[in-house]
C-alpha cells in the first residue's frame, strides 16, 4: 500500500449548530488533509467534532465557512444529485449501529446501493457475492440481520460499504457495539482493505487500541485538532542487514 496525493482536503472549516443566539461550534477554523491510501483514526471526547468532520467529507452537511474538497472537487459546487452520486460511488459508510434494513436479507442489504447505482442485475449479483466473500460472510445470503451476531452484522455493513468500489471508507465507531475479540476482527478487516485495495479510511473511535490501526491519529477537542501523530515507519531491511542478524 502506498500513500499518494491528497484525496480529502478541508481548509479553514467552521461548522456550528443551534439557533443564532446560542450557536455551538462543532468545528472551529479546522484545516486538515488526508492522503490517498491513508488510514486515519479520529479521537476526542464526545462533542469534539469527529462525526461532524465525517459528515462534511461525505457532503451530508455543509460548513458555515471554509472549503471541503474530495478528489479535488469543491463539494459546494455539486448539486444534490451529484452529491448523491459521490456517496454512492466514491464514499462508503460504516456505522456503530450497523444500520442494516431488518426486512431485507443479507444479500438485499448489500445489493440495494448497487441497484441505486444503476448496475445491471448480473453485475449487482457479482459485486454482492464478491463483497460478502471479501468480508468472510458465506452461506448467509438469505438470512436476516436479526439472525446474525453483532460481528456478522458489521461485516455485512462493511460488505455493503465496499460493494460499489469506493475509494474512501468513513467509519464511525465501527467496533463500538462489539466485544473486544469481535472488534479486533473488524479492525483487521479494515486494515486489510486499506493495505490490499488502497481504500482510504477515516475512522472515528474512542478506543486507543483501535486507533493504533491507523497510519495517523488525529485528536480533536472543541472543534480543533490538538494532536496529529503519525505511526512510526518500520525500518526497511535489505538482504545484507538480514544476513547480519
Amino acid at each position: 500500500m502506498t500513500v499518494n496525493d491528497q484525496l480529502i482536503e478541508l481548509r479553514q472549516v467552521t461548522k456550528s449548530y443551534g439557533p443564532p443566539e446560542r450557536r455551538t461550534p462543532a468545528l472551529d477554523n479546522l484545516s486538515v488533509c488526508f492522503a490517498e491510501g491513508e488510514f486515519v483514526s479520529l479521537m476526542g471526547p464526545s462533542g469534539s467534532g469527529k462525526t461532524t468532520l465525517l459528515n462534511l467529507i461525505a457532503g451530508l452537511d455543509t460548513p458555515d465557512y471554509g472549503i471541503v474538497r474530495v478528489n479535488g472537487t469543491d463539494l459546494r459546487t455539486l448539486r444534490d444529485h451529484e452529491l448523491a452520486r459521490l456517496r454512492l460511488r466514491t464514499i462508503g459508510f460504516v456505522f456503530q449501529s450497523f444500520n442494516l434494513l431488518p426486512a431485507f436479507t443479507v444479500e438485499e442489504n448489500v445489493a440495494w446501493p448497487l441497484e441505486y447505482s444503476r448496475y445491471g442485475r448480473p453485475e449487482v449479483r457479482r459485486r454482492t457475492a464478491d463483497a460478502l466473500q471479501r468480508v468472510g460472510i458465506v452461506n448467509c445470503e438469505r438470512r436476516y440481520p436479526a439472525e446474525l451476531s453483532g460481528g456478522e452484522q458489521q461485516r455485512v455493513a462493511i460488505a455493503r460499504a465496499i460493494a460499489t468500489g469506493p475509494t474512501i471508507l468513513l467509519a464511525d465507531e465501527p467496533t463500538g457495539n462489539l466485544d473486544s475479540h469481535t472488534g479486533e476482527g473488524i479492525l483487521d478487516l479494515l486494515r486489510d482493505l486499506n493495505r490490499s485495495e488502497g481504500v482510504t479510511i477515516v475512522m472515528v473511535t474512542h478506543n486507543v487500541f483501535a486507533a493504533t490501526y491507523g497510519h495517523r491519529t488525529l485528536e480533536l477537542h472543541d472543534g480543533k485538532i490538538v494532536r496529529d501523530v503519525r505511526a512510526p515507519t518500520p525500518p526497511v531491511m535489505n538482504v545484507v542487514d538480514i544476513g547480519k542478524r
